[in-house]
């Protein structure tokens, strides 16, 4: 959408209309929790509201802007007064809480890495906190950030693929087709798949014909967590005088 300039006449949604960006943002994150991203409109948005659309303009400057501030306002309690001496624990604990964020509002995570407008809803305090983990790591120079990309891939990636939605049309049938053919797998071609098919099936990427809004990911999500954080802890510079 293209940005819009603010209303300048009485009586078509101005300022007057009482709005806060806060109010907006708010009014917009749970329009998005209702509706998901891809039905989410600045019309209906402004129909909650009980505003004209161009009301809307003189606090955010468009659909763009609408969604990425409902993400930040998702994502605002993440970062901690302080960033904890054990650096190992503070990124646990970063996984943990982004996790919870996003699993109260299920329907942003389409739009979190898929889109570059998710980049705003970044606050740079969060992204100062990821930075003072890794450096506390022994990270440093160009190592620092491939240690701050991994940081963030593995913060919104798991979510991501965990909370991925069904299919807006005909998901029951989707799912009981998906499962078909999963249990279809010949064993003469695909030995390994057919044999880890059951465990598979309780939960597994790909295999699953369940969103994890309905089955969390819990322990693939703890063993998530520890594969990154003890990969950081190998790749990190050795300490000062070492080899």
């Amino acid at each position: 959408m293209q940005k819009h300039m603010p209303p300048s006449g009485k009586g078509t949604g101005t300022h007057t209309d009482g709005l806060s960006r806060d109010a907006v943002l708010n009014a917009a994150l749970a329009l998005i929790d209702r509706k998901g991203v891809n039905a989410f409109s600045v019309r209906d948005l402004a129909r909650e509201l009980g505003v004209y659309p161009t009301a809307l303009y003189w606090h955010v400057p468009g659909r763009n802007a609408l969604i990425a501030g409902a993400v930040a306002l998702a994502l605002r309690d993440l970062t901690p007064r302080r960033t904890p001496p054990d650096w190992q624990a503070g990124v646990r604990d970063l996984l943990r809480r982004y996790r919870q964020a996003v699993r109260a509002h299920p329907h942003i995570a389409p739009v979190l890495g898929a889109q570059l407008v998710s980049n705003e809803s970044m606050p740079p305090e969060l992204m100062e906190h990821i930075l003072a983990l890794l450096v506390r790591a022994g990270f440093e120079g160009a190592p620092l950030r491939h240690a701050y990309n991994t940081l963030i891939a593995a913060m919104v990636g798991f979510v991501t693929l965990e909370l991925a939605p069904l299919p807006d049309e005909d998901a029951d049938a989707w799912a009981d087709a998906h499962r078909q053919r999963m249990q279809a797998i010949d064993p003469a071609r695909h030995p390994l798949l057919a044999r880890e098919m059951g465990r598979l099936r309780q939960g597994a990427f790909v295999v699953r014909a369940t969103s994890g809004t309905q089955a969390p990911l819990d322990s693939s999500f703890r063993f998530w967590t520890e594969t990154v954080v003890q990969g950081l802890a190998a790749m990190r510079a050795p300490p000062s005088g070492g080899t």
